[in-house]
């Protein structure tokens, strides 16, 4: 497990080189990115059971990013765990290439294990998979990262209530709290709140936390699976556009393209080297 000095340090440049990447493919939905870079940090750095080695091995624990346009974020995480060079990513956003706004079919892609990009589709895949474990006798876990403008689909709720009722406990739900969907705050689009009540309900344990705290994310991931034998929840509350104050909780960030002079201060607030 690596300590949570060194994942904020991975956080940080994460971020950096997310933001460098929007600039120069003319990448949107940079702020969903920059919201859910400590919880995939902790889960790659901390958490899964994987070996980029062997990637396709039936006992690995399975991330699905069902918020599919955080891709961008996902890809270098990805990277940085050793999935591939992180000179692929040079490449971003060209025409054939690997690298696109969603994340693409697992055949194209060592560590993807579901193409996503349609919200609402990645919690049932992650249904899936559990389930395929219990019936398989298989000791895995599954983790889902959703956004909370995607608890607004159907699908959802219907996989919500059909993990809780079955008690699928190697099954964990991480809500990308940011507050934000693409055209107004989550909130006022639909009634989520509130929203750890309503994941409760549906028969799932159930925590909030800070999801840019590794202390609080590393704490809430070590009680999955829970001595209940429900599936969790873990609503992380975030900030979109986290980690530079310009563009932090400001929903234009959702499609901005960052220039090359915001580029530069971003690196500044991050403390990363030019």
């Amino acid at each position: 497990m690596s300590s949570i000095e060194d994942i904020q340090q991975r956080s940080r440049t994460l971020r950096s080189r997310i933001i460098e990447t929007s600039h120069k493919a003319s990448m949107p939905h940079l702020g969903s990115c920059l919201s859910c870079v400590d919880i995939l940090s902790t889960l790659y750095f901390s958490v899964l059971k994987i070996d980029p080695k062997d990637h396709k091995s039936p006992l690995r624990d399975r991330f699905i990013l069902s918020k599919g346009h955080g891709a961008p974020a996902l890809f270098q995480v990805l990277a940085m765990r050793g999935f591939y060079p992180e000179s692929w990513l040079d490449n971003y956003g060209e025409d054939g290439g690997i690298f696109a706004e969603h994340p693409p079919t697992p055949c194209y892609l060592a560590g993807i294990e579901a193409a996503t990009g349609s919200l609402g589709h990645g919690l049932p895949m992650g249904l899936g998979m559990a389930l395929a474990a219990r019936i398989l006798n298989q000791q895995y876990n599954v983790y889902a990262l959703l956004s909370d403008g995607e608890c607004n689909e159907g699908s959802i709720w219907e996989a919500a209530m059909f993990a809780g009722g079955k008690k699928i406990s190697n099954l964990c739900v991480i809500i990308d709290f940011n507050k934000w969907q693409a055209t107004d705050r989550s909130q006022d689009v639909l009634a989520l709140d509130p929203l750890a009540d309503k994941w409760k309900a549906f028969g799932w344990d159930t925590v909030e936390v800070d999801g840019h705290d590794i202390y609080q994310l590393q704490k809430a991931f070590s009680n999955f699976p829970s001595k209940t034998g429900k599936p969790m929840a873990i609503i992380a509350h975030t900030i979109k556009g986290k980690g530079v104050s310009f563009m932090e909780d400001d929903n234009n960030w959702h499609y901005r393209i960052p220039n090359e002079e915001e580029v530069k201060k971003s690196k500044m607030e991050l403390g990363i080297n030019q």
